[in-house]
């Protein structure tokens, strides 16, 4: 396993040519403005590159070792001098051509970042409003699925219920170690990747609303613990009241109440069902 041990042409499935041995990925930063327009950080490819002079991502062929998240990211830093520091990853979706994928690593940025050229493979580093992209010359593979990136582009919050969700999971005594079992059912979320209807991974915001007995449960990496210093939904309420404008949130309850609360908000809402599907519980 080597640094470039990716670079070379092959052939998917499907008969088409690509750059990247082990397959290849782009890192498509995203930025909302104040009215909650996204902006997309584009490249001009280079014009003596593969379908050169059109516009795309930052990106190229994956080594071994690396997973998507990591070769996005060394790309962008190699073509753009982006730093990986500055955005948070939201998820990676995947064109399967048989054989041979590209993913595209969705990150959410604060800023509109400075990015120039950082080497030949760019002719030009400009952020896009998103309505102006179909306007541009753009990479075939680029084009071809961004009618189905871009409805994943909006940063996603998932706000856990957890009483709810734990009185839902029913587990054996549960009423008589609360605090037990939202600690386990914290540590369970953490450790599964949740489905997506779009991406093939998936890292939302987790917030877990945790009340009463279970006020104590621990940090878990990955989720932010909220405990709750009154009513539960009341917390659940005001998390959802600060979300930004363009955040798309998600609260995973059963209860008909704060349901019709955080819908009025905004907010779309699961069923504990759904979560623990995909736990196996």
């Amino acid at each position: 396993m080597t640094a470039r041990d990716g670079d070379g042409w092959t052939e998917c499935g499907l008969g088409h040519r690509h750059w990247g041995i082990h397959g290849a990925s782009g890192l498509l930063v995203v930025h909302h403005d104040d009215r909650g327009v996204p902006h997309v950080l584009m490249q001009k490819r280079a014009v003596w590159s593969h379908h050169g002079g059109t516009w795309g991502l930052p990106g190229g062929a994956r080594d071994s070792h690396e997973d998507a998240v990591t070769s996005a990211l060394r790309e962008a830093h190699e073509e753009a001098a982006l730093a990986g520091d500055a955005l948070r990853v939201q998820g990676v979706y995947l064109d399967d051509h048989g054989g041979w994928a590209f993913e595209t690593v969705i990150a959410e940025s604060a800023e509109l970042l400075a990015a120039a050229p950082a080497n030949a493979e760019s002719d030009e580093l400009r952020w896009l409003p998103l309505p102006e992209i179909t306007g541009r010359n753009l990479h075939p593979g680029f084009a071809a699925t961004w009618g189905e990136v871009q409805a994943a582009i909006k940063p996603e919050i998932i706000v856990l219920d957890v009483a709810n969700i734990v009185g839902a999971r029913a587990e054996h005594g549960w009423w008589n170690d609360r605090l037990g079992a939202a600690t386990r059912l914290l540590q369970d979320v953490s450790r599964h990747r949740l489905a997506h209807p779009v991406l093939a991974q998936w890292f939302p915001r987790m917030v877990a609303v945790v009340e009463g007995a279970a006020r104590n449960a621990p940090d878990v990496p990955g989720i932010q613990v909220v405990a709750a210093t009154g009513s539960g939904d009341d917390a659940i309420v005001d998390v959802v009241r600060r979300a930004r404008p363009w955040e798309r949130v998600v609260v995973v309850t059963a209860d008909r109440g704060l349901k019709e609360r955080v819908g009025a908000l905004g907010a779309e809402t699961m069923g504990p069902k759904w979560l623990l599907a995909q736990l196996g519980a």
